[in-house]
């Protein structure tokens, strides 16, 4: 069964309103841009990620955006003024290889979220020879097509410590009060051999099931859940999320602390590959 949450509509758009937190799911590879079998597979993730903007209190200066397809030993930020592509997946058509999406950089974005981090006696590097990955460029240019927004792309934590993620994120609430929109982009359910498996079915629903649960709970609870969520979530967690295989839940770990005392929701859920995926949101 289809369940799709709307965002209500913001109304009046105010300048310099804080900007909500999302964590996204960016699909399979390339899938918006491409056939898929059945044909509708991703038609409602596509239609949730291109109603983000109108569902914003303001346009947003800058994106900074969490992927889950880089791991690295610190906290490490895109600072060149242009990046490039990164084609990371592999065995699509030849087409796919061949999109566009060429939003600006931000590096004085990316120093402003160092001097955050190093505040919060974090470590970070910004690098420049980094492009974006498909869990950037694919999500955003559904969401954001025209491709006018400067974009920052962040790191996962190679050492796959959730705590840490949090700790990270919260780091870096204050840009959200400086217009900028924070991005969890990764997948709610993430396990390779699962998909398509009907007995993939309820137990991705069971984790799906805790995690709106969680994210709706105060902060401090929220966290707390998060941080041990391979105990707390029960056997469904790790059967969404093997073990050393848990990038695509971290940007959620991120968004949650960015996300302060921010209320959390469900905004976006469905059944794609016999399993659930979700997005939440952050107020």
């Amino acid at each position: 069964m289809t369940t799709i949450v709307h965002t209500p509509s913001p109304g009046v758009r105010a300048a310099g309103a804080r900007m909500p937190v999302f964590y996204i799911p960016h699909g399979a590879g390339p899938c918006f841009f491409m056939d898929w079998n059945p044909p509708d597979t991703w038609d409602r993730t596509a239609a949730f990620l291109r109603g983000i903007p109108a569902s914003l209190p303001a346009a947003p200066s800058a994106i900074a955006l969490v992927t889950a397809h880089w791991l690295a030993p610190q906290v490490t930020l895109t600072g060149s003024a242009q990046p490039g592509l990164l084609f990371d997946y592999y065995g699509f058509p030849p087409h796919t290889y061949a999109l566009r999406y060429p939003a600006p950089g931000a590096p004085a974005l990316a120093e402003r979220a160092r001097g955050l981090l190093a505040d919060a006696g974090i470590a970070a590097a910004v690098v420049t020879q980094r492009g974006y990955d498909h869990g950037t460029f694919i999500p955003l240019k559904v969401a954001f097509p025209d491709a006018d927004v400067p974009v920052l792309q962040i790191s996962l934590l190679a050492s796959l410590n959730a705590p840490a993620h949090i700790d990270y994120g919260r780091a870096l609430a204050p840009l959200r009060d400086e217009g900028v929109l924070i991005i969890g982009s990764g997948m709610s359910y993430h396990n390779m051999r699962g998909y398509g498996d009907p007995r993939s079915t309820p137990i991705s629903a069971a984790f799906d099931r805790w995690l709106s649960d969680t994210v709706a709970l105060p902060a401090a609870e929220r966290n707390a859940r998060l941080a041990d969520w391979a105990s707390a979530s029960g056997p469904a967690g790790r059967l969404s999320h093997p073990p050393r295989a848990e990038e695509h839940l971290l940007p959620l770990h991120v968004v949650a602390g960015a996300a302060g005392d921010s209320v959390g929701r469900q905004v976006f859920s469905d059944e794609v590959l016999r399993t659930t995926i979700s997005a939440f949101r952050f107020d």
